[in-house]
């Protein structure tokens, strides 16, 4: 039993280990493309600790890649204390093979070819944000800004991606001073458009759904909703404002695919019951996978 046990354990940990390997190369493809196929080509500003290097770089003539190591060590070690050893391990690694990727598809705008600044900022800022979001969802990152956004969503629960919109902002407006308010201005539409679909694919598609439901038919509709979607319900007790008579209050998480069946079951046990649905931002806890930082 024990043997099965660690058998079963070390397939586990070489399972997450493959799937974390993959998307990072799969999400520092995606940034790299964004970078050399539509950032650089079209002189947008970049963000993070590479907005803080070139600003450096432009005032005292270091190279790029030296101060972005440099002013990552620190982000990694306090990184390492606050979240987790393991995430700022990957991390580290994913940070080199961005370095990587970024030389490999030097030249890639040849073939994009994207000279509209617009387009470049609005589709650069999806790819972006698709590989940063698909990083963070499996628990790894860039380094430097992207460390610093995961603590703050773990001590203060900001949006990763509403984190590095605020930190760059500020990045992006010292920058301004030094190569003009015009590349600024579509750098931000850029960031933007990223930092919104890492948020997208933090939460994932399926978003998830709170509900409240108010029914003299509490006891059925709990059993149903048990039965036929397989989710956990929770009995609140409550009174009538009106008619003072006590009350179950049905509370239960459903995921966003499941509300039309929800709603069927609800109609069908008691048509008159109160019902209430909200979009919410995270779940943890049997039947609902955590993801992300």
């Amino acid at each position: 039993m024990q043997i099965a046990k660690r058998m079963s354990s070390t397939s586990e940990n070489l399972m997450d280990y493959s799937s974390k390997i993959v998307f990072t190369l799969l999400g520092n493809l995606f940034c790299s493309i964004a970078f050399n196929g539509f950032f650089v080509p079209n002189h947008l500003l970049s963000g993070g600790v590479g907005g803080i290097s070139i600003m450096i770089h432009f005032l005292t003539d270091l190279p790029i890649g030296l101060i972005i190591f440099i002013i990552n060590i620190p982000i990694f070690i306090i990184g390492s204390k606050i979240i987790d050893k393991k995430f700022t391990a990957y991390s580290f690694i994913s940070m080199l093979t961005l370095s990587f990727l970024l030389e490999l598809t030097r030249g890639i705008d040849q073939l994009i070819m994207m000279d509209d600044i617009l387009l470049a900022a609005i589709f650069g800022g999806i790819l972006n944000g698709l590989g940063m979001g698909l990083l963070f969802r499996n628990r790894t990152s860039q380094g430097g800004l992207d460390i610093i956004a995961a603590i703050f969503k773990k001590k203060y629960n900001i949006n990763i991606g509403t984190g590095l919109m605020g930190f760059n902002t500020i990045i992006i407006a010292l920058s301004s001073v030094l190569f003009g308010l015009k590349p600024a201005m579509y750098t931000l539409i850029a960031l933007y458009t990223s930092y919104k679909i890492v948020d997208k694919v933090q939460e994932g598609l399926d978003t998830k759904k709170n509900v409240i439901i108010i029914s003299d038919k509490s006891q059925e509709l709990g059993e149903a909703i048990q039965k036929k979607l397989h989710r956990g319900v929770t009995f609140l007790k409550g009174e009538g404002g009106y008619t003072k008579n006590n009350k179950n209050v049905i509370y239960c998480i459903v995921t966003s695919t499941q509300v039309g069946k929800l709603k069927e079951i609800v109609e069908e046990v008691d048509p008159s019951a109160f019902m209430t649905i909200n979009n919410i931002q995270e779940v943890k806890g049997r039947g609902f996978k955590s993801v992300g930082i």
